[in-house]
């Protein structure tokens, strides 16, 4: 609906204007008495052709001769068009959807256009908790949407291996071996801790015996990094393909450093006029382009500052060809977004080449009350734990129910519940019902699922509620456009949940297998419909569409 809507407007705007409309706005209206769908174009327009908004849209309305599309177009407010279109074109585009599939659901948007999605990029020192798995889970489904709406993407997992943090777990777990060596070592304060510290120091100890007893951290520190983190590494790596989320590439943070990445990064800023020195430290001149205040890059003592790699991984992505760079950090991170901006636009690009999306941390529930940290990890609960323990598709699925920089509060109570209170099993179950539904067809009228397809159905049969699901339906490749464009993905999952909450209800109220034959066709063709649209809708999610609950 909205592809063709879109269409005739355009078609219109440049009889209005010579130059065209340009990007056309269309809206699904909050009450169904004010039409299909309706558009503010004229009161876009209103400043530039001097007119009155209301004006304007009359004039757009005179232009709009496709009578066998609307039934009723009419002007509202202070200058909003609103179209409602008629049965027989519903019926069309149902059918449309039904034999056309992928090509009526999706549209090009993006035309090729190379984009890079860094996410999860968690630290190699733990499990991943939580947050991770939301970044997880918003990163993969963000890569389905807009692969799906033509976009060219690459999902990368940035692996800081070098610096502090992964210093720090070295020496934690070095710690830890020593007291299991009987030697009385100080455990780093500001140290991880958890069950998996534990492991790590056995693991190493079961490798390597007493033999590092006898040496100081700094004499053995690589030994117990290198070992600790691609053990951590591994884990993540495990914990993230059980979760469903696979990435084309991993970037090493090391690898940055010993492949002259970050010195080519500051001298490459150098030369465009954007570093320079004071009172011993190497600055970038971030507040040329709206930061708050210039940032360190090189400290006095000639050590790299967290900023410096993060620019020289950002200029590599650029030199890697990409033309928008997609970043998923956790909510915490927000501070940090100017600055890299700033990176961006020193580097040649416009602003809007980078998109951070923010990732609000989960709460997890019990019941109502809130679940105990992770022995295991030590300070928070893991991922896996909750993967475990109520699935993949469900974290996921839940993971997506609101917008990534809102707060979201998990209830695992209601994730195990097989009723409409859980969301991801009240989609499921729509897509497995229909299922059965074309089974029963099968076996008991000699129906063929899909025979349908031909479009030897009468929409002049489907009465009110069923109207309501075939819009529904021819709404959803505007859904997916919108989600694509935006960079929301949770848009595809409040989708998925009107729709199935459409569907439930109608199935309890009527039969779809009929002694009318002509009904029965109709009725399995717009089974058959919603069927198809669960399904792309939760590919893209990511989640599975099972034919049987």
């Amino acid at each position: 609906m909205e592809r063709t809507l879109r269409e005739i407007l355009a078609q219109a705007g440049e009889k209005l204007l010579a130059s065209g409309l340009g990007p056309i706005e269309i809206e699904i209206p909050k009450e169904e008495g004010f039409g299909d769908l309706s558009t503010p174009v004229a009161m876009g327009l209103a400043k530039a052709l001097k007119k009155p908004p209301r004006k304007i849209a009359e004039e757009f309305v005179k232009l709009i001769d496709n009578k066998n599309i609307f039934s009723k177009v009419e002007i509202a407010g202070p200058g909003f068009i609103n179209f409602t279109f008629t049965r027989d074109f519903l019926s069309d585009e149902l059918k449309r959807l039904i034999t056309e599939r992928d090509l009526f659901l999706t549209e090009n948007v993006g035309k090729g256009r190379r984009v890079q999605i860094e996410f999860v990029s968690a630290n190699p020192t733990g499990p991943l908790h939580l947050g991770h798995g939301r970044g997880a889970a918003v990163g993969a489904a963000l890569a389905n949407l807009l692969k799906e709406t033509g976009f060219n993407i690459e999902k990368e997992f940035y692996v800081n291996d070098a610096g502090r943090q992964v210093r720090l777990l070295g020496l934690s777990v070095f710690a830890k071996y020593m007291a299991s060596c009987g030697i009385d070592y100080p455990f780093p304060e500001d140290g991880y801790h958890g069950d998996y510290v534990d492991g790590l120091a056995a693991e190493f100890k079961e490798v390597h015996g007493d033999s590092f007893a006898d040496k100081q951290f700094d004499e053995a520190s690589e030994n117990f990094i290198d070992f600790a983190y691609k053990k951590m590494l591994a884990l993540i790596k495990k914990d993230l393909e059980d979760f469903g989320v696979i990435f084309d590439t991993w970037q090493s943070e090391r690898d940055l450093y010993s492949n002259g990445d970050v010195v080519q990064a500051i001298d490459d800023l150098r030369v465009r006029g954007y570093i320079f020195e004071h009172e011993g430290a190497t600055w970038f001149r971030s507040t040329e382009f709206g930061d708050d205040k210039d940032r360190v890059i090189i400290k006095k003592d000639g050590e790299y500052t967290y900023f410096a790699p993060d620019i020289a991984y950002h200029r590599n992505k650029i030199l890697r060809g990409f033309e928008e760079l997609v970043d998923i950090w956790g909510a915490d991170h927000h501070g940090y977004i100017p600055r890299m901006q700033a990176v961006i636009q020193a580097l040649g690009l416009p602003p809007e080449s980078l998109r951070v999306l923010l990732v609000q941390l989960v709460n997890l529930l019990k019941g109502g009350q809130p679940v105990q940290m992770s022995k295991r990890a030590g300070e928070f609960i893991t991922l896996r734990e909750v993967m475990d323990d109520i699935g993949p598709d469900t974290t996921k699925f839940l993971f997506l129910t609101r917008r990534s920089d809102s707060h979201l509060d998990v209830d695992i109570e209601v994730a195990k519940a097989q009723s409409s209170e859980n969301p991801v099993f009240y989609v499921q179950y729509a897509h497995a019902r229909i299922n059965s539904i074309f089974e029963k067809a099968t076996e008991t009228d000699g129906y063929v699922a899909g025979s349908q397809k031909s479009g030897d159905f009468d929409g002049a049969l489907y009465n009110d509620e069923e109207m309501r699901l075939v819009k529904k339906l021819l709404l959803y490749p505007m859904v997916l456009r919108g989600a694509a464009l935006t960079h929301e993905p949770h848009r595809i999952t409040f989708y998925m949940q009107e729709l199935a909450g459409l569907f439930h209800p109608y199935y309890h109220k009527y039969k779809v297998i009929t002694g009318d034959v002509q009904l029965t066709k109709a009725r399995l063709a717009l089974c058959e419909a919603i069927k198809i649209v669960l399904h792309h809708g939760l590919k893209v999610l990511g989640v599975n569409a099972p034919d049987k609950m």
